[in-house]
């Protein structure tokens, strides 16, 4: 199973983008997605903008993620479980 991450579009040139992943700035492949533009939302995996998403999916998608490190925070979900 592939797990992407929601990202907000903050550069890009031609090939490549510089993405907002909850409060880090990546560079990211956009061969996939070659109209984005700056401000668009997109599901980042494997170093790559797979798809645009609105924003609502985007912050919802980062409220669980939160949730999710919290949980591993507390011991409540071990990250080696499968």
């Amino acid at each position: 199973m592939c797990v992407g991450v929601p990202g907000k579009i903050l550069e890009r040139d031609e090939y490549t983008a510089i993405v907002d992943v909850m409060g880090s700035r990546l560079k990211i492949g956009i061969l996939l997605t070659p109209d984005v533009e700056v401000g668009d939302w997109v599901l980042v995996h494997a170093g790559k903008a797979l798809q645009v998403i609105d924003e609502q999916f985007a912050l919802e998608s980062i409220e669980a993620w939160k949730l999710i490190n919290e949980l591993r925070e507390q011991g409540v979900i071990d990250p080696t479980d499968r």
